[in-house]
C-alpha cells in the first residue's frame, strides 16, 4: 500500500564505467507535473530508470511513497503503483495494440480477465487508439506506437507516472490531447516528465528541474527558470551581430538573446531563454560567433 504521496531522492549517484551519469542528485516529488530538462547525456534517462525501479543507483537513498526500491518486497509494491514510458519502448511488433497492452497488464498482475480487458480498452481509448485496437503494432505509425507506450503506462491509474520523452513523434493535435490527458491525471498523481520540448513544460508543469552533466542545476517553478534570462532578451527590426542568438519571428521582428545594447527593447524571457542561460549555451554561441 502507498503510505505517503511524497518521493525523496537524496544524494543519488550512478556511473557507467568511467562515465558519471548522476552525481549526488537530490529531488523531492509530490502530486503534480515536474518537467525534467537537460541536454542529451545529462543523466535524465538514468534518473527516470532509477525512479522506475529498472536501475539501481550506486549510491544514495530513494524513498517512493514510504517504500524503498532497494528492498525486493518494497520494489514489487512500488511497481504496482507505477506507470513508466521508456524513451525507446520495446514492442512485440507482431502483437496488436490490444494484445500488447493486455500483455503489460498481465505483467502488472491484473489477473481477473474481464476486469483487465476492460481496463485495457479504457487506456487505449484514453490515448485515442480505439480504432487501432486490433491493428498490429508493426503497421502503426511512429506517433501511434508512442501512444501505445503511453497507454500501457496508464494501466490502473498509477500514483507515480514516469515519462521519458512521451511526446516524441506526436503531431500537434496529439500533443495537445496528451497535455489535456496528463493535466487531468496530475490532479491525483505524481508525474515526472522528461522532455526537450520547453513549450510542454510551460503548458503543463508546475515545477521544472534541470540536469546538466549529471548534477541538478535548477529546481523551481517554470517562471523562475525563465527569469534567469531576465534583461537578456530583446526585440529589434534587424539582427544585432553582438547577440549570442538571434532569429526572425513570425511577425518579422528579430528576437535576440545575449547582452543587450543600450536602449534595447527588452521583452519577457521564456523558459527556453532561461534554460539556455543556465546551461551556458548562450556563452558558447557567443564564443563561436567571434
Amino acid at each position: 500500500m502507498v503510505n505517503t504521496q511524497e518521493i525523496h531522492v537524496v544524494g543519488v549517484s550512478k556511473r557507467y564505467g568511467s562515465t558519471v551519469a548522476l552525481d549526488d542528485v537530490s529531488i523531492e516529488l509530490r502530486p503534480g507535473i515536474t518537467g525534467l530538462l537537460g541536454p542529451n547525456g545529462a543523466g535524465k534517462t538514468t534518473l527516470l530508470r532509477i525512479l522506475a525501479t529498472v536501475l539501481a543507483p550506486d549510491r544514495g537513498d530513494i524513498d517512493i511513497f514510504g517504500l524503498r526500491p532497494g528492498h525486493a518486497s518494497d520494489r514489487a509494491e512500488i511497481r504496482r503503483s507505477l506507470g513508466y514510458t521508456p524513451q525507446e519502448p520495446g514492442f512485440h511488433r507482431s502483437f496488436t495494440t490490444f494484445e500488447f497492452v493486455d500483455y503489460l497488464a498481465i505483467l502488472k498482475e491484473w489477473g481477473d480477465r474481464k476486469r483487465r480487458r476492460d481496463e485495457v480498452r479504457r487506456v487505449i481509448t484514453l490515448v485515442g487508439l480505439e480504432t487501432q485496437m486490433h491493428v498490429q503494432i508493426k503497421k502503426l505509425s511512429g506517433g501511434m506506437r508512442r501512444r501505445v507506450a503511453i497507454a500501457q503506462a496508464l494501466i490502473g491509474d498509477p500514483a507515480l507516472l514516469v515519462l521519458d520523452e512521451p511526446t516524441a513523434g506526436l503531431d500537434p493535435e496529439q500533443r495537445l490531447r496528451f497535455r489535456e490527458l496528463l493535466s487531468e491525471i496530475a490532479t491525483s498523481s505524481t508525474v515526472l516528465l522528461s522532455t526537450h520540448q520547453t513549450d510542454d513544460v510551460a503548458a503543463l508543469c508546475n515545477r521544472v528541474a534541470v540536469l546538466l552533466d549529471g548534477t541538478m542545476r535548477f529546481d523551481g517553478r517554470p517562471r523562475e527558470l525563465a527569469d534567469l534570462a531576465s534583461g537578456q532578451v530583446w526585440s529589434a527590426a534587424t539582427r544585432d551581430p553582438s547577440a549570442a542568438l538571434a532569429w526572425m519571428t513570425g511577425d518579422g521582428s528579430v528576437r535576440h538573446v545575449g547582452e543587450p545594447p543600450p536602449g534595447a527593447d527588452l521583452v519577457a524571457p521564456t523558459i527556453e531563454d532561461g534554460y539556455l542561460t543556465l546551461t551556458g549555451a548562450l556563452a558558447g554561441a557567443l564564443t563561436e560567433s567571434r
